[in-house]
């Protein structure tokens, strides 16, 4: 068996989502350490990832939806869009790597159907899923999608060890332990003379100015985070609050208005500056972007996205649930203080000496985090001590096990 694989990786979306880059990032180093990759994605928007790749690439075109369609539906057609698509091409992999749910639906129902191959004599395909976090999904239909999502590859892989046990617990599969990384090439301390024109496109005043990326949701615990921001402002009048990215397929219009609402009693102005993709909810509630203490961005341009970190003066994610949170990997290697949540995953890769860890329930909580984060006392020590965390989480190392992997995997299965 030759050492370099036919690879598909396969993503639900095109947009920068935490397991769209991770898609992306592993499909570059797996390709740079000599297989043959090709990234399959749904495309709803014909618009691409947000930069290009190293490796080929496939746009999955995906069926126009309306966005007040239920989630089901939804789910449902884009698994049928990526099971069309295939079926159309018959094309052949060594290894088939779902990143989600709605890719790994579609690869077993494909197989089970006998429209699904591998590389040698029409065997049938090998599929493996990573599974980045588990929902707790508000219908049957996702609960069952998610479940067989699990179940049905040939292999399951988690990127921390908090979902690998869960996997083990809750549904008695054995997954095994790969993690993300972050490019330090891409997001480092070094200035690029962008920053300044970053925070003028974005119309970011505020001093000190704290980001977050995610949007406006649930799992993000952006109510928790805008209330601590409230008690930050009461010491800092003159801070403001970033807050990037988005783009879901979920429906969180009802958390959003409450998000709002809350924002107004406790006398918070929000703005919108560049707005690509906030969502219905978000584009009717916003004001004019001028001195806005909260600024929601949208998406970022990924050439402003380095930038934006190192204009930053320090990074708040009091995430409720994530796989990993590459994000966090990001600030780090921008050169950024972190707060963050003391739950796993984050204290698998992260210690009190390199992050501020709250407890993401409480906003006073958070609050006093982002006010030591701006504390140049405080705030030096935990990132001169998390550059270490950069060094230890690479890309290459990720694409290294996960080939170990696919080898164990193939050599297991052409034996049994």
């Amino acid at each position: 068996m030759s050492s370099s694989l036919k690879i598909a990786l396969l993503t639900y979306s095109t947009k920068p989502r935490g397991g769209v880059i991770h898609t992306m990032e592993l499909a570059e180093a797996l390709q740079a350490l000599g297989h043959e990759v090709c990234v399959f994605a749904l495309n709803k928007d014909d618009q691409g990832f947000c930069r290009p790749l190293s490796c080929s690439v496939e746009f999955v075109p995906a069926q126009p939806m309306d966005r007040d369609d239920a989630i089901d539906t939804i789910v449902e057609q884009r698994i049928h869009d990526y099971i069309r698509y295939f079926q159309a091409r018959s094309p052949a992999y060594d290894i088939y790597h779902a990143q989600d749910c709605i890719s790994a639906n579609a690869l077993t129902i494909l197989r089970e159907h006998g429209s699904l191959y591998g590389t040698s004599n029409k065997t049938p395909a090998i599929i493996i899923r990573t599974v980045h976090h588990v929902d707790d999904y508000p219908s049957e239909y996702l609960m069952a999608c998610q479940h067989r999502s699990i179940v049905q590859p040939d292999l399951c892989l988690c990127v921390s060890r908090h979902w690998q046990q869960q996997l083990l617990t809750h549904y008695g599969v054995s997954a095994g332990l790969v993690f993300n990384g972050v490019d330090a090439r891409r997001f480092s301390v070094q200035a690029d003379g962008n920053e300044t024109a970053v925070k003028e496109k974005l119309q970011l005043t505020g001093t000190p100015l704290f980001l977050s990326i995610g949007g406006v949701e649930p799992r993000k615990n952006s109510l928790r985070l805008l209330q601590a921001f409230a008690q930050v402002q009461k010491q800092l009048p003159s801070a403001q609050l970033a807050i990037a990215g988005g783009v879901t397929m979920f429906n969180y219009d009802t958390y959003t208005d409450q998000w709002f609402s809350e924002a107004e009693s406790l006398g918070i102005s929000v703005g919108k500056s560049v707005g690509k993709a906030v969502g219905k909810s978000l584009e009717k509630t916003m004001g004019e972007p001028t001195e806005k203490s909260v600024v929601l961005t949208g998406v970022i341009d990924d050439q402003d996205l380095p930038a934006l970190y190192r204009a930053a003066d320090a990074f708040v994610f009091p995430s409720v649930m994530e796989g990993w949170g590459l994000v966090v990997m990001e600030a780090i290697a921008s050169g950024l203080p972190v707060v963050t949540s003391n739950i796993e995953p984050f204290t698998e890769f992260l210690t009190p000496d390199q992050a501020l860890l709250v407890d993401p329930h409480n906003p006073s909580a958070i609050a006093q985090g982002m006010l030591q984060s701006v504390d140049v006392a405080i705030a030096q020590p935990l990132v001169a001590a998390s550059q270490t965390v950069c060094e230890t989480y690479t890309w290459e190392s990720s694409a290294k096990i996960h080939s170990e992997h696919y080898h164990s995997l193939l050599k297991r299965l052409r034996h049994a």
